[in-house]
């Protein structure tokens, strides 16, 4: 089995900062793309950040280019993003996201973790 676990989310004052973090753990083979996505009330998950492995590509959402940056370390199963200049509109559920795959002869499947809120608030 594989599970991915964030941590580090919580309440900060707009313009504060936060990082995240996701460790995936489990039957894993190899680990490609990692990423955060995000998901506020009664609206549709969204993409925020990803990254491919040994970072070599990223991409983000223009809401949060220039704020938030995403990177992983790949000996640890763990992908991070910090984010910085924290706004009101960025309040939401973030989950992680990994395309894994669990034997040398299988595929890549995507596995999501259980969320993490974060609020931003004054």
């Amino acid at each position: 089995q594989v599970q991915l676990v964030e941590s580090g989310g919580g309440l900060v004052q707009p313009g504060g900062s936060l990082r995240l973090s996701c460790v995936a753990s489990g039957s894993i083979f190899s680990i490609y793309a990692m990423g955060w996505y995000r998901q506020a009330p009664g609206k549709q998950r969204e993409l925020v950040a990803s990254i491919t492995s040994s970072g070599g590509s990223t991409n983000s959402a223009d809401s949060v280019k220039g704020r938030f940056t995403i990177s992983r370390d790949d000996a640890a199963n763990t992908v991070y993003l910090q984010m910085n200049s924290l706004k009101p509109e960025d309040t939401a559920v973030y989950y992680c996201n990994a395309e894994i795959k669990i034997v040398s002869w299988g595929e890549f499947r995507n596995y999501w973790g259980q969320g993490t809120q974060v609020t931003v608030s004054s």
